[in-house]
């Protein structure tokens, strides 16, 4: 279920990125029901048993959509972010957001997770679930 927080970081944007939050939202949470939701590091993540797997946040010029584990997803759309597993999809308009392809990327998200929920005891050093 959405966390109350997240629909208030979702109202509290300008247009359009307050309809792309909500949309992105509602596809994740639709597909991804088992996952709890909540406001960690001040922007919207899904966890599965704990582990982050996708989030999105509020940059500049438009909304990030990322995926804790997506390098490992081998998709068209999703762009390498950092030095971990992480990639990323971003958003200016609602209308890009494509609920196919968004559930398709939700789907290995749940399949292909790394362990970033026990990152710090491991030092840095990330092992796949």
């Amino acid at each position: 279920m959405i966390h109350p927080d997240t629909r208030t970081y979702n109202q509290a944007l300008a247009a359009p990125d307050d309809a792309i939050c909500a949309r992105l939202a509602e596809l994740v949470d639709q597909h991804l029901p088992e996952a709890d939701n909540k406001i960690w590091h001040a922007h919207p993540v899904w966890f599965l048993d704990g582990n982050p797997v996708v989030g999105y946040s509020k940059l500049k010029h438009c909304v990030r959509l990322l995926f804790w584990s997506g390098q490992g997803f081998d998709e068209p759309g999703l762009v390498m972010e950092g030095s971990f597993k992480a990639a990323e999809a971003r958003y200016t308009r609602p209308e890009q957001i494509d609920a196919e392809t968004l559930q398709r990327w939700l789907g290995k998200a749940r399949d292909i997770q790394w362990d970033y929920k026990n990152l710090v005891r491991r030092k840095g050093r990330l092992e796949r679930l």
